[in-house]
């Protein structure tokens, strides 16, 4: 007989001491490492919050990085729009100066400023990020804006703003330098001035004329071309009697000719004289006033006509707003007044005037939206045939979401678009549609750069589409929509900020066109009008880089993006105080107590020891002592 010896390692005690000895492992490396479990599966019942927890930690490190590269962007983008605030106010300070000295090359210290400017302002559009263009809209790796001297002086194969601003200021002042009007004297005792031809976008515009000339017949200004005629009927004006004739300029702008009645001798400036000889002789004062108007207009024309000519031309060069032109057609044999903001959609057939000849019934279709004529009574997408084109015009303005307004000036319509490849205008009448001078259908946009139409251009009638024979100046993207929203991020689950810029934005665009007008004009040193040029031009400057009531400002793009940055801050405010709950939560979940821990561990000791002790009990246990 045999007694077979107590097998410990696989006796129930055996395996309880065997699982104390791994739970104080665990919780050996729970007290070493502060964590429950090295693996989910140990994590217990809360471990699902633990990894939600972790995603959304993780989601908030990305909008993090997010933030922190766009502020970048942002930053950089308010230092180049601060700097160009600078330039704005160094170039108007110095065209607000009365100082009209001429160097060799016919400009003053402030012109040649602001050339030096206008280079400066190139070089701030043209600012990265790394390799992303800050004012190139959605073309981020393209340059914003051409090169100062190619967008100045042109390249091999394309002109440049020096080349469009000559060629406008030929085309404006005519052949005979009186700004396109012919002045003719009919008979004797009568003068008479007349545009040269109807609907021309070039020149002085005859806008208005009054007489206080005792005896005298005034006509005009009326017919295609528009004219006015002056009669003395034989009779002598009296001392003091004035003839006031009004003109309107490329640029929009007013001047009037005053000229007075004047028996002094040396007859005063800006007065003619009226005849003296015995017997008096009205055809001498009618000669007299023929004289002093030809050269008054010729005063007018260069100076602030070439001043004018020369802001038009930098925005035919630098407005770059897509737009369609009609130049309505007219009837010598049947003059009538160049059509207006003002003329009716109605009116005759088109074939007897330029009044356009809608009716009841007629549409105009733009960009897929139809608007219909009424007779009376129009609302939503209708216009009543009595309503004026200027009503037209605000109808397709709303219907493109132009930032630009359409325009009708000097006769012609000026349709503008910020989409050129969407617009799309039709009608049911060709004929009226043609009439407002869109002779193409369906009538499209165009793109600027705007040139003289033909050769030479002193006798030109016209301007044309120049994007393929003139410098681009901008070269970011045209798309529909916001400049801001050409750059978008999102920094939380439910924000996102749009922080975009484009150098051709119309603050930016107006400031650099400006600046390039002023620093690019030049003049003869020692010219009859030279002075009379800068100063004409210097107040058109000033005033072109003064803000003005609803026209977007540079401090406008600022306040956009810091808008964007303060959403941003918000955001990040939210973030962090999210983080630390997220952070809590998982600690719950995956952390352990270094108190429960040690008090777990002490326990368990004590219950090995005693487990131990039995162990060894039993180890010394024999059939002796058993029995």
């Amino acid at each position: 007989m045999s007694i077979s010896s107590i097998n410990y390692s696989s006796s129930v005690l055996g395996a309880q001491i065997r699982n104390i000895n791994q739970q104080l492992t665990d919780l050996s490396t729970q007290l070493s490492t502060g964590k429950l479990s090295q693996n989910y599966s140990g994590m217990g019942t809360n471990e699902g919050f633990a990894i939600a927890g972790r995603a959304q930690l993780a989601n908030i490190a990305a909008y993090t990085d997010t933030i922190t590269n766009v502020n970048v962007s942002i930053n950089l983008a308010n230092t180049a729009l601060q700097s160009l605030t600078k330039i704005r106010s160094t170039v108007q300070t110095g065209s607000a100066n009365t100082a009209q000295d001429l160097n060799v090359n016919g400009q003053t210290i402030a012109q040649n400023t602001a050339a030096a400017q206008f280079g400066s302002m190139v070089g701030v559009l043209n600012t990265q990020t790394g390799n992303r263009y800050l004012f190139s809209g959605t073309a981020v790796n393209t340059q914003s804006v051409a090169d100062a001297g190619d967008i100045i002086n042109g390249t091999t194969t394309q002109a440049g703003f020096k080349t469009v601003m000559a060629e406008r200021q030929a085309a404006d002042l005519g052949a005979n330098g009186m700004g396109r009007l012919v002045q003719t004297q009919p008979t004797p005792s009568s003068i008479q001035v007349s545009e040269d031809v109807a609907g021309s976008p070039f020149g002085l515009k005859i806008k208005a004329v009054s007489s206080t000339l005792t005896g005298a017949t005034v006509t005009g200004p009326s017919g295609s071309p528009v004219s006015f005629s002056v009669d003395l009927n034989g009779v002598n004006p009296n001392n003091g009697d004035k003839l006031s004739v009004q003109f309107t300029l490329p640029d929009g702008t007013t001047e009037q000719i005053d000229l007075t009645a004047s028996t002094a001798t040396p007859t005063p400036q800006g007065s003619f004289a009226i005849d003296a000889s015995v017997p008096v002789n009205p055809n001498n004062t009618a000669a007299n006033l023929n004289t002093a108007l030809n050269t008054a207009i010729t005063k007018l024309a260069n100076t602030s006509l070439v001043a004018a000519s020369a802001v038009t031309a930098g925005d035919n060069f630098f407005n770059t707003a897509s737009s369609a032109i009609g130049a309505p057609k007219t009837n010598q044999a049947a003059p009538v007044a160049p059509i207006s903001g003002a003329t009716t959609l109605s009116g005759v057939s088109p074939s007897d005037s330029i009044s356009p000849g809608f009716v009841a019934g007629d549409t105009i279709t733009v960009n897929g939206t139809t608007l219909t004529f009424v007779a009376s009574g129009a609302t939503g997408n209708q216009l009543n045939v009595g309503d004026s084109i200027q009503t037209l015009l605000s109808k397709i303005d709303g219907i493109t979401g132009t930032s630009k307004p359409s325009t009708i000036h000097g006769g012609s319509i000026t349709i503008n678009t910020d989409d050129a490849a969407s617009l799309n205008i039709t009608s049911s009448n060709t004929g009226a549609l043609g009439s407002l001078g869109f002779s193409a259908t369906p009538v499209t946009a165009t793109q600027p750069p705007l040139r003289v139409g033909s050769s030479p251009a002193s006798s030109a009638t016209t301007l044309v589409n120049g994007s393929a024979t003139t410098v681009k100046w901008y070269l970011g993207n045209d798309g529909p929509g916001s400049a801001r929203s050409t750059a978008m991020a999102r920094v939380d689950d439910s924000i996102s900020v749009q922080y975009g810029a484009q150098a051709n934005e119309d603050a930016i665009r107006r400031q650099l066109q400006a600046i390039a007008v002023f620093g690019t004009f030049s003049t003869l040193p020692t010219g009859q009008y030279s002075g009379g040029q800068v100063s004409a031009l210097s107040l058109r400057v000033t005033q072109a880089l003064t803000q003005q009531p609803g026209q977007q400002r540079i401090e406008d793009i600022q306040t956009d993006i810091a808008m964007a940055q303060n959403t941003m801050k918000d955001a990040s405010t939210r973030q962090t105080q999210a983080k630390a709950q997220l952070q809590t939560i998982i600690d719950q979940a995956e952390s352990a107590s270094p108190d429960q821990v040690a008090s777990e561990i002490l326990s368990l000791q004590n219950a090995l020891q005693a487990s131990y002790q039995v162990t060894s009990n039993l180890a010394q246990l024999s059939l002796v002592k058993f029995l």
